[in-house]
């Protein structure tokens, strides 16, 4: 089979190699759809951060099941999605449903091979049939950021009738303002990129501004309008300074963007307006993938996030150089292993492979 294997900063190969064998507990997956999204072009173009090299990369895909291991009960021929983090299922966080924070968490595609491949052997824990779903591959590859965002949204306590703001609207960023409108929120979108912000508005904001022509206080102010969860998907300084900024008695701000650098903790100030600070970290695979994949099919055509899909050997110049120099055309770049060429992304309900 063919794999983008990643041997260190800038050396991605597509390498022949044998097609793995599931073992107890394992199910081998037939790639039809792998999205690429900014870990990977991180680990591409300054790692290892994360990735225990040489690895197969990929996180965010779905394919049909080839193959079983022992204990397993995956139909062959199922569609499925993979939700890519690794947990034990017997340590604390795991036995109270919280397995996105295993003792031992690990992540296809980053610490163990992921799907950017012909075939994957993942445990079959990660894995949800969704043959029901009637969504073909390319729109079911975007299932797994779709989670981290249903994810971040329920970690917010986010509710029907209350104020969101969302600052940055990218690979996160969009499907989290799709999320956040979803439960009934009014949601402002902030971002530098005025086409981003007409996608914005698109997946469901009610409001957008354009960063740099005025604050989210400002705007919040004009409209009449209290935020009651900011989230920050940025990870930039700037970025949650304005959020913080903009945060009112008893906000809960939602750092979702990983912060590169130190920031200040005036903890006694938000004590007394009584914020809530909310971590939140990838996603936990039973409660947020299936909502993941309703809100997928809730929209059904998602051409406007992705609407081109490239064959495997394509993933470095197509994909991750792109993402690297923060150029990348579309929100959300999916790779076909099974594709010889570039082709128009196929979304819908009735979308066929």
């Amino acid at each position: 089979m063919r794999a983008a294997v990643l041997h260190g900063v800038g050396d991605l190969r597509i390498e022949d190699r044998p097609v793995p064998v599931p073992g107890p507990g394992e199910a081998l997956v037939r790639v039809t759809g792998c999205g690429v999204c900014g870990s990977d072009a991180t680990e591409y173009s300054r790692g290892p951060v994360l990735t225990h090299l040489p690895v197969v990369l990929g996180h965010e895909f779905t394919g049909t099941v080839e193959a079983v291991g022992d204990d397993v009960d995956l139909p062959l021929g199922a569609q499925v999605v993979c939700g890519a983090g690794i947990s034990c299922g017997e340590c604390k966080p795991c036995l109270t449903g919280r397995t996105n924070l295993c003792r031992r968490y690990r992540t296809a595609g980053l610490q163990v091979d992921g799907g950017l491949a012909e075939y994957v052997r993942v445990p079959a824990a990660t894995l949800l049939d969704v043959s029901a779903s009637g969504l073909g591959s390319d729109t079911l590859a975007l299932a797994q950021p779709m989670a981290i965002a249903v994810h971040a949204v329920s970690r917010s306590g986010l509710k029907a009738g209350q104020d969101a703001v969302v600052l940055g609207v990218g690979g996160i960023g969009a499907f989290l303002t799709y999320a956040a409108a979803s439960v009934g929120a009014r949601v402002l979108a902030v971002d530098r990129s005025p086409a981003r912000l007409a996608l914005a508005r698109d997946l469901g904001a009610e409001r957008t501004l354009l960063a740099g022509e005025d604050s989210v206080v400002a705007e919040l102010s004009a409209s009449g309008r209290e935020a009651d969860v900011l989230f920050e998907v940025t990870g930039s300084r700037a970025g949650w300074d304005e959020i913080v900024a903009a945060a009112l008695l008893g906000a809960v701000l939602v750092p979702v963007g990983i912060q590169r650098e130190d920031v200040p903790v005036p903890l006694g100030a938000w004590t007394l307006r009584e914020y809530t600070i909310v971590g939140t970290v990838a996603h936990a695979i039973a409660a947020d993938l299936p909502r993941a994949v309703e809100l997928l099919a809730a929209r059904g055509d998602w051409t406007d996030v992705a609407d081109e899909v490239l064959p495997l050997e394509e993933v470095a110049d197509g994909a991750l150089e792109p993402l690297t120099r923060g150029g990348s055309r579309q929100i959300k770049t999916v790779i076909d292993p099974t594709a010889t060429r570039r082709r128009v992304a196929r979304h819908g309900s009735t979308a066929s492979d």
